[in-house]
């Protein structure tokens, strides 16, 4: 485990505080309460201000309540809660539909995270669990969630100059190839990567929409190579798109999910 920085404990100690009392306190309470130097305390309170982690009370100059960012973070862990919850039940589906292995993740950084997993039946097929953390270039969903982001903010997390991570010998490795790639993706609708993150297995994923129409997530359907064939590619990935549209739909979504 990572040295803590000892300046954001103290940052999330003083936003813990809101949580008790009437949701209002004064650098002078924050001082008593954690016994830290005014010094700090002012500091590290115009930090939080000004990033509207708190604000002033109306009406009460020195007092301060949480403010929208707070907010903002705790509406983005529901509805990944919502999310991972209604993933697992569309996934079940799909599985049950394919008897294949289904996945829905979403993107953090460069990479993804999998939030839902519903295994085949078949004894073989692909290892893997909810929680894991995979390189998004090297996979279907990681692909489909690159390819829904504006141009401006894929190219901040991936820079022409990007040392995109080799996982087989098959990964894309240049951004460039990969930017390329990535259009045919938007152009399609869906992805599908072919023993990229793992030289057994292929997949296809589709992305998933809020009710904003904003992609927040991609479901994916992985398949040996014993079982996989350009007839199968095609058959799994109208499956993959109905259940990410399915998804798409338990979250709100009431538009083309394109």
């Amino acid at each position: 485990m990572g040295r803590l920085v000892p300046a954001v404990t103290r940052a999330l100690d003083i936003l813990e505080l809101f949580l008790d009392g009437d949701g209002t306190l004064s650098a002078p309470d924050i001082v008593r309460k954690l016994q830290l130097p005014r010094t700090t305390v002012h500091e590290l309170v115009t930090t939080l201000a000004a990033r509207s982690y708190i604000v002033q009370v109306p009406g009460q100059p020195g007092r301060y309540r949480l403010g929208v960012r707070p907010y903002q973070l705790g509406s983005r862990y529901a509805e990944q809660l919502d999310l991972a919850a209604e993933g697992q039940q569309v996934a079940r589906t799909v599985a049950e539909t394919c008897d294949e292995t289904v996945h829905v993740a979403i993107l953090e950084g460069t990479d993804v995270i999998y939030i839902a997993k519903v295994d085949s039946t078949h004894a073989v097929r692909m290892v893997s669990a909810a929680g894991r953390r995979l390189p998004a270039h090297c996979t279907s969903v990681g692909k489909m969630l690159l390819a829904s982001l504006p141009e401006p903010e894929l190219a901040a997390r991936i820079p022409d100059d990007a040392d995109l991570l080799a996982m087989t010998e098959n990964s894309i490795t240049d951004p460039a190839v990969l930017r390329e790639h990535l259009l045919g993706i938007r152009e399609r609708g869906w992805a599908v990567e072919s023993r990229e993150s793992n030289t057994d297995v292929s997949c296809v994923a589709a992305p998933v929409h809020d009710r904003t129409n904003r992609v927040v997530a991609a479901l994916s359907i992985s398949v040996p190579m014993i079982r996989w064939s350009d007839a199968r590619e095609d058959e799994l990935a109208q499956l993959a798109t109905k259940g990410a549209a399915d998804l798409s739909e338990r979250l709100g979504h009431r538009g083309v999910a394109r």
